[in-house]
């Protein structure tokens, strides 16, 4: 009598192991960013260009990576392809990096840190159910009216008191989110390895370091002095850089893209506090009030009604 529930909780269990580590996966991914993010602010204050963090983002990685992607194969590019490849990179890797990066030369911390998860977010639920055909529930679809709302209250800081160049800062966080987002669907679409993305992203962006040696960016990393520069490897190159993207791809292979896309919604939160207490920028009202907002709708859109 008992035996057929029993067998039903065994078979439950590998679900409920899988939930929890998509869940995992899913913060972890969101504290590297949120660290990225700080770092990010810090390095554009003590000199650094956006050009130079991507450096740090991208080849420290890209190293460690090289050996295991020959190993897997050039021909097909880890099983992933070159088409895919490219468009991974394309979306997830150094363009949007560093277009990311340059945001933060007009806005400051409270808007970047929510403007471009909160797009993700959003940007994710809508692409789940138009193109993966996903069901996103009534609960979802009204956290992703209220974190809209809170990118409002922040939107209206930088067109009341800011001015024009705040505007294009906030409109440069909009677009690298929604890249995010293609970028995460991409990878459920295809169902495409998570060590796999990471690595092959990480590799790819090496092309690019020959043409940032002879324009003179080691001049100037060498200038600004080898604590920065160590720091901004770790923050760069290996939290923000391969471990995030690994940690949210398996997070979405576990979850799906609906559940897994709310994840960078908790990114403002961790970097706003991080940033208070590691760097001194406390955020504003305004910042305060449309995080509160984003948080609200971050809520409603985990939940499973």
């Amino acid at each position: 009598m008992n035996e057929r529930p029993a067998n039903a909780k065994a078979a439950a269990l590998p679900d409920t192991k899988a939930i929890l580590l998509g869940v995992a996966c899913g913060l972890g991914a969101a504290l590297c960013w949120a660290l990225g993010f700080v770092a990010t602010r810090h390095g554009l204050k003590v000199g650094f260009t956006p050009v130079d963090l991507l450096m740090h983002r991208f080849l420290w990685s890209g190293i460690a990576f090289l050996p295991l992607v020959v190993r897997a194969g050039l021909r097909d590019l880890c099983g992933i392809g070159w088409g895919r490849g490219m468009a991974l990179m394309l979306l997830g890797g150094p363009v949007m990096s560093l277009i990311s990066y340059a945001g933060f030369m007009f806005v400051p911390l409270g808007h970047g840190s929510v403007i471009q998860p909160s797009c993700a977010t959003l940007g994710g639920l809508f692409l789940a159910v138009v193109l993966l055909k996903e069901s996103v529930s009534l609960s979802r679809a009204a956290g992703a009216v209220v974190i809209v709302v809170g990118l409002a209250v922040i939107g209206s800081e930088s067109i009341g008191h800011m001015g024009p160049s705040a505007v294009m800062g906030d409109l440069i966080f909009v677009a690298t989110g929604l890249m995010f987002a293609g970028f995460a669907t991409l990878v459920r679409y295809w169902r495409v390895s998570a060590f796999s993305v990471a690595s092959v992203i990480s590799v790819l962006s090496l092309s690019l370091f020959p043409l940032y040696a002879v324009s003179g960016g080691l001049a100037r990393d060498a200038a600004i002095g080898l604590h920065e520069n160590a720091l901004q490897a770790i923050a760069q190159g290996i939290l923000a850089g391969p471990a995030a993207m690994y940690l949210f791809a398996v997070s979405i292979q576990r979850l799906g893209v609906a559940r897994a896309a709310v994840f960078p919604a908790t990114v403002p939160v961790l970097t706003l506090l991080l940033g208070w207490l590691l760097i001194g920028e406390p955020p504003t009202t305004l910042q305060a009030a449309g995080l509160a907002a984003v948080l609200a709708g971050f809520y409603l859109a985990q939940r499973q009604r």
